[in-house]
């Protein structure tokens, strides 16, 4: 039977266009988001599920927007989750990505951190909210 151990939520923006934060250097990670977990009494098997989203304006032009989380504080520890999502000339209003990811069998330390960061290949980008990104840990 699987035990819950922790959770929590980073949120930086809790309502659509409540933010405009630009993304200014192409391809370089920019962090939305952080979490610390508590491992205490954590047995086997030991698991943590994410989900998170993150809203866009995005250029008249074809970008690509990567979510990166990462098992640590810095864009280069070890990646858990990676996707990129493509967005069309025709996409006008603001774009909300959303994503769910696990890390399975991490090594059990008395805190977890994750860091989740965007990129994107253009200028132009602007994160305007809502963001969050939240974790929980398990174990049996």
């Amino acid at each position: 039977m699987s035990q819950f151990l922790d959770a929590r939520t980073s949120q930086n923006a809790s309502l659509a266009n409540s933010i405009a934060i630009p993304i200014l250097v192409i391809d370089t990670p920019q962090l939305f988001g952080q979490i610390g977990l508590q491992t205490a009494g954590a047995g086997a098997n030991p698991r943590v599920q994410f989900s998170g989203t993150v809203s866009l304006q995005l250029p008249l032009a074809l970008v690509g927007v990567t979510i990166t989380i990462v098992r640590g504080t810095l864009s280069t520890d070890p990646v858990i989750y990676s996707a990129t999502s493509t967005f069309s000339l025709s996409v006008l209003a603001p774009q909300v990505i959303t994503f769910s990811a696990s890390d399975f069998n991490p090594p059990i330390t008395p805190q977890l951190t994750y860091t989740a960061f965007i990129s994107s290949n253009l200028l132009g980008t602007i994160r305007v909210g809502p963001e969050n990104f939240d974790g929980a840990v398990y174990s049996d």
